[in-house]
């Protein structure tokens, strides 16, 4: 509370005065019933352990920048004192009321997205109005009086005040190198107090309240605090359109800097705590707060960093302790108001020039050694000159729509593909002949993989386009690999239609896979793009459902085009085809024969299973297989697909080791099996037989392994 109650009293007095020098006294005010208010409600709604709410310098300078637009007649045509009140108050009701509405729709996480450089331009620009509006308090100006002309005017200035307020600086930055326990507004004020009471032993005059322009002055309420809560509450059957109109804007940019100003706080708590807020529930409960606070003629606030800290080290860890904190500024309101009336204008000016002073972005400036930080030094200053020459609202539109800018900019500038292969590059893991490899070799290059990443919207799709812009003229398959990509929008959806129907009149297609459907990040990039008809049965871009089956589609097509499967498949195979056994003579095949025998597998059967002690050589005479590595839970990885005139089984062939893989057929399968132990056999009559059999495995191994290699050296391309 010995933190918190200074700085909102600061605060109120700061927003008030703007009006006139004699609202200081409704600014104490107001400010000490938000510091009750927020600081009693928001812990229990928002329950986040060890947050102290209260007024705070966003608030301030949201509200005064609205006060000198309505003064001013550029919001509103120019209003009286009379009517700025409640619509100080309307805005802050609104502001309350759009945090729950936050809170309620889960904006607690969109709203910490809000780029950094952003946030920093804007609570420098705070700093930077704070700074030009406390100056002339701190001199004693009187209202009217311009800064550029006070501070060439010494004449003007009330040496009293400057003391009390340069006494305040110095006692607040000394005080953490006097002592860590007292903390340093406390200091600050009470030092500022005993330097203006010293000096009024001097000027007797000093010891005078009433009409005294160097202090807060009365502060008592009007009325009791039942009238108080009945008129704020008839108050709201007199607002109008015309009434929201005006504040509307203001109570937005009002109501999403608290929301930040609070989150900001909870995350700086959260690593001292190693907790976790819930940011939605604590945007509810500074909603209630605030409305608290609108109730009793308080000024809205946040989450703040000062008396949270204090309150953490003190060792309050639960809401209980915010509670606390509000109940002791109810007690210091009714204890010590008539104290408060003799707290120095200009020491709550030099507390808000210490708080000023701090908080401004001075790290901002070593952005300038690097190239890369420039743009966002840029970003920063610009917020900051916009919020100091217009005004607030308008500094946080520009830094939004320059972030935003750069945002679009820093993707178009990376590549949104992260790989691009072609298919005599990269393979799938279907086992093929050396004649088929021989082909997707020539005609490979008919078909592109690209692993694309980021974000697929209107700033980086006609980047795609480009960079497949020669593809999609002499290509006839594109495969798109989708799994880095984050979020899509409509415009990348109509440019994949386009790439489809491109390709489509070649005979070609676009194809996907990898498709994000996480419930987690809310990506369903499939449903999505069947919404808008871009997927569709009979027609549009296919999906498949692994990057090895697009793959695979994809060279089958091509296969099928150089007229190397053809139907062929129909046909069982016998030994003399098999290119494992070719330049075979006659006599070597007749030996091999008598070794195999034929078996014939169901479609989903096993041939073998992982663990099974096994030698046999397996040859597949039709049909395919697929096989299957056992992982943990239960789940399994593809590790290839052997088809027609391929083998498996070599390893245990070779070894006679157990089964490292399941192996089940994909379709109705016809199988050679070639045992170890019967070959043996024969490798005694015929020693020439096991040589050329264990030298072309021992080639078709090595081929392989270098086949694996490339495909490894291409996807690890950096």
């Amino acid at each position: 509370m010995l933190v918190a109650l200074p700085s909102s009293i600061a605060f109120g007095v700061l927003t008030y005065t703007v009006i006139g020098p004699e609202y200081a006294g409704i600014g104490a005010m107001v400010g000490i019933l938000g510091a009750a208010a927020l600081g009693v409600m928001a812990p229990l709604f928002g329950r986040t352990g060890g947050l102290i709410s209260a007024p705070c310098a966003p608030a301030a300078a949201v509200l005064s920048a609205l006060i000198v637009e309505l003064i001013s007649g550029a919001r509103g045509g120019g209003l009286t004192a009379a009517d700025i009140l409640p619509l100080l108050a309307l805005t802050a009701l609104i502001a309350a009321v759009l945090q729950i509405i936050y809170g309620v729709i889960g904006g607690g996480r969109l709203i910490k997205f809000i780029p950094y450089p952003v946030v920093s331009g804007y609570l420098s620009g705070v700093a930077v109005l704070i700074s030009l509006g406390q100056l002339p308090k701190l001199l004693g100006l009187s209202k009217g009086t311009a800064l550029s002309l006070g501070l060439l005017s010494p004449h003007l200035w009330k040496w009293e005040g400057i003391a009390v307020g340069i006494a305040t600086i110095v006692l607040m930055e000394a005080a953490t190198r006097l002592t860590k326990k007292i903390p340093a507004a406390i200091i600050g004020l009470f030092g500022g107090i005993a330097a203006y009471f010293l000096i009024a032993l001097f000027s007797p005059q000093l010891l005078t309240l009433q009409n005294n322009p160097l202090v807060i002055g009365p502060i008592a309420m009007s009325g009791s605090f039942l009238d108080s809560l009945t008129f704020r509450l008839a108050s709201l059957l007199h607002f109008n359109i015309h009434s929201v109109g005006l504040v509307f804007i203001p109570a937005v940019t009002l109501s999403v800097l608290l929301s930040i100003d609070t989150l900001k706080t909870c995350v700086g708590l959260d690593a001292l705590t190693r907790s976790r807020h819930k940011s939605d529930r604590e945007l509810i409960g500074q909603g209630i707060g605030n409305i608290s606070s609108f109730l009793v003629g308080g000024m809205p606030g946040a989450g703040t960093m000062g008396p949270t800290l204090v309150n953490i080290n003190s060792g309050g860890s639960t809401y209980r302790s915010g509670v606390i904190e509000g109940g002791f500024v109810v007690l210091a309101l009714l204890l010590l108001s008539a104290l408060i009336a003799w707290v120095p204008i200009s020491a709550l000016a030099g507390i808000l020039l210490v708080i000023a002073w701090r908080m401004f972005d001075w790290r901002a400036f070593h952005l300038l050694r690097y190239p890369a930080g420039r743009q966002d030094f840029a970003v920063i200053a610009c917020v900051v000159i916009v919020a100091v020459t217009v005004d607030l609202i308008a500094a946080s539109g520009v830094g939004v729509a320059l972030a935003i800018l750069l945002f679009i900019r820093d993707q178009i500038k990376g590549s949104i593909i992260h790989r691009k292969l072609y298919l005599n590059q990269i393979s799938s893991k279907t086992h093929r002949l050396a004649c088929e490899r021989e082909m997707l070799n020539r005609h490979g290059d008919q078909a592109v993989f690209c692993e694309l990443k980021g974000n697929l919207f209107f700033g980086t799709t006609d980047q795609l386009f480009s960079q497949l812009e020669s593809d999609l003229r002499t290509k006839r398959f594109i495969l798109l690999d989708m799994r880095r990509v984050q979020s899509m929008d409509y415009t990348a959806a109509h440019l994949c239609e386009q790439m489809h129907e491109q390709l489509a009149e070649r005979g070609g297609s676009l194809l996907f896979c990898g498709m994000p459907s996480g419930l987690l990040d809310q990506r369903n990039f499939e449903h999505y793009l069947a919404q808008l008809g871009v997927v569709r049965e009979g027609g549009g871009v296919m999906i498949a459902e692994t990057l090895d089956g697009a793959l695979e589609w994809m060279e089958e097509r091509i296969l099928d085009t150089a007229l190397v499967q053809g139907g062929e498949e129909d046909k069982m195979l016998q030994v003399n085809e098999f290119e494992l056994f070719r330049e075979f003579d006659e006599t070597k095949i007749g030996a091999l024969s008598s070794c195999l025998r034929e078996i014939s597998i169901a479609q989903g059967e096993h041939v073998c299973s992982t663990g099974e002690m096994g030698d046999e050589l397996f040859l597949v005479r039709r049909g395919r297989v697929r096989i299957m590595l056992p992982l943990e839970r239960g789940k399994r990885h593809h590790v290839a697909t052997i088809g027609q005139g391929d083998y498996f089984g070599e390893l245990s062939f070779l070894d006679r080791g157990v089964r490292s893989a399941d192996v089940e057929a994909k379709v109705p399968t016809d199988l050679y099996v070639l045992s170890r132990s019967r070959f043996n056999e024969q490798s005694r009559v015929d020693a020439t037989l096991g040589v050329m059999v264990f030298a072309r495995l021992a080639q078709a191994i090595a081929e392989r392994l270098r086949q694996a290699d490339s495909e490894l050296q291409a996807l690890e391309d950096r």
